[in-house]
């Protein structure tokens, strides 16, 4: 009966054994190489925050960082020029709008009409009710975007500014 004993006792030896030299060699006797940083990291020296693509440890970098994607692209001065008369046109274009009050059809219609643009181009952002208030309209093409505001008492005005990095031409809505 020992021998029995000792034969079971043995039995579990090679699985042990294959065990051992399965897990041993999956062990990598060479760290991996380092590979090659992808995009731009910011020094934190930078002032300005602009959209990484690291992940900083300070939180407020982090929204700053967050933030930058908000912010309008810069645009040449022959740019800004070129886009004038499309700015003057839809500040026109919504100020006929604001006593008569405008629908979203009416309104992105009449916008896209005064950029030279597709209805599809056009955001808008506010309350399409009569008399037209609080509404913020643009529309662009590339890198230069025309936004158009009609304020709470009515005034409208249209600026020339670059889209965000977000890819709108509005500003963003914020919050976290």
């Amino acid at each position: 009966m020992p021998q029995r004993r000792l034969a079971h006792r043995y039995a579990a030896v090679p699985f042990l054994v294959l065990a051992a030299a399965v897990t041993a060699g999956c062990a990598d006797p060479e760290p991996p190489a380092p590979s090659a940083a992808k995009g731009y990291c910011p020094l934190p020296e930078e002032r300005r925050a602009t959209p990484s693509t690291c992940i900083t440890f300070d939180w407020n970098e982090r929204l700053a960082e967050n933030h930058a994607y908000r912010e309008p692209m810069s645009i040449t001065a022959e740019q800004k020029e070129e886009a004038a008369p499309k700015a003057e046109a839809l500040a026109t274009a919504l100020r006929k709008l604001v006593s008569a009050g405008a629908t979203e059809g009416d309104l992105r219609v009449t916008a896209a009409g005064a950029l030279g643009v597709r209805p599809e181009q056009i955001e808008i952002r506010g309350d399409l009710s009569k008399p037209l208030r609080d509404v913020l309209v643009d529309g662009g093409e590339g890198r230069v975007c025309v936004n158009g505001t009609v304020d709470s008492t009515g005034e409208a005005d249209a600026e020339v500014i670059g889209r965000t990095a977000d890819g709108t031409c509005l500003p963003g809505l914020g919050g976290h």
